[in-house]
């Protein structure tokens, strides 16, 4: 079995989302490093910090450079992290005058962590359409069947009579309220990391705050002083990705529920048996489960890497890069399988 189920060559069917994944392929993290180390360059030629002429072609290398991703590899178990090989390479792509320019005053982690804020500004968009898409498929399907009559079980027991629109509100309202924290979590939460060596801007001739200001700007992230051992940030991100997971996960178990006693739910589509041909598994509902509870269990991860020593951790950020990957993952495919699930409900409730 593939180390990872997200992009295996068939577990990646059900568990995958190509569009999401797309995201934290190699080429996408390459890019939005370049895209830094484009920005730095054009806000310190504006403070006069170095040649225009130099900021011009840094550019321009940035918009053509193909990193060797073996000497990457290398590097990387090297020293721990990909940036001091990829400047390396950078540099002598740029060429010696103006190469001294490259990266100044900046480190590894302003540029890997901007990059990854670059990536869940683009992650948001996407989740915040398909959040849009499933709010509408539950109001299609309040108003075609909103009225029936269901039962409420409350403790796995019947308990007293309900409507269809009942049970839909549980499953539609929370997410109105994870399109707002995703709203406001790119205006304000997805910010710049530019703090050179120990957070300081010491290498910027105290030009650090409008030069972090410019790249900001330029990349379109919020302007904030360095958070580098201040990790909040990506444990909220954490906690938002699993609380969507987690009612998506409720509407899945609930399916699966009103599968099993029949009668109440009718699906289109399903999984089949390799024993029982008759049987019409829910799938969807089963893996929206599975999600949900793998994201829980990886939040308590993010919580551990908030612990960092003195300005910096290598152990906790390191954590974080084995983590976040699969969360978004999950969440992708979650919100995924929750449009084709929704899709699929052809009846709920009593006729």
């Amino acid at each position: 079995m593939d180390i990872c189920a997200f992009n295996h060559p068939y577990l990646g069917g059900l568990l995958g989302d190509d569009e999401t994944n797309g995201y934290f392929a190699v080429e996408a993290e390459i890019s939005a490093m370049l895209a830094f180390e484009r920005a730095l360059a054009n806000a310190q030629a504006a403070e006069g910090l170095i040649p225009v002429a130099s900021a011009e072609r840094i550019a321009e290398a940035c918009r053509t450079f193909r990193p060797d991703m073996a000497a990457l590899r290398v590097g990387t178990a090297r020293d721990g992290v990909v940036v001091p090989e990829l400047v390396t390479q950078l540099r002598h792509a740029v060429g010696a005058d103006a190469g001294k320019h490259v990266h100044l005053g900046a480190t590894s982690q302003d540029v890997i962590d901007t990059a990854l804020m670059l990536r869940l500004k683009q992650v948001c968009n996407l989740f915040l359409s398909r959040l849009n898409e499933l709010d509408r498929t539950f109001r299609r399907l309040e108003a075609e069947l909103g009225d029936r009559p269901l039962m409420a079980r409350t403790r796995m027991q019947a308990a007293i009579p309900i409507n269809v629109k009942d049970r839909i509100r549980a499953w539609r309202e929370p997410l109105d309220r994870y399109r707002q924290k995703l709203l406001q979590l790119q205006t304000s939460g997805l910010a710049i990391q530019l703090g050179g060596a120990a957070g300081t801007l010491d290498k910027l001739a105290g030009k650090g705050p409008a030069i972090r200001l410019a790249v900001a700007t330029e990349l379109e992230l919020a302007d904030e002083p360095q958070w580098q051992s201040q990790r909040d940030r990506i444990a909220d991100l954490g906690s938002l990705l699993s609380m969507v997971t987690g009612s998506l996960g409720k509407f899945g178990q609930d399916v699966a529920l009103l599968a099993q006693l029949g009668g109440e739910i009718e699906l289109a589509g399903g999984g089949g048996s390799s024993a029982m041909a008759h049987k019409q598994n829910p799938v969807a509902a089963e893996v929206l489960v599975s999600l949900a509870r793998f994201n829980a269990v990886q939040l308590s991860g993010l919580h551990l890497s908030m612990v960092h020593e003195q300005e910096r951790s290598g152990s906790a950020w390191t954590l974080e890069w084995i983590i976040v990957p699969p969360m978004v993952a999950a969440t992708g495919a979650a919100l995924r399988l929750a449009l084709e699930l929704g899709g699929n409900i052809r009846s709920l409730g009593a006729k």
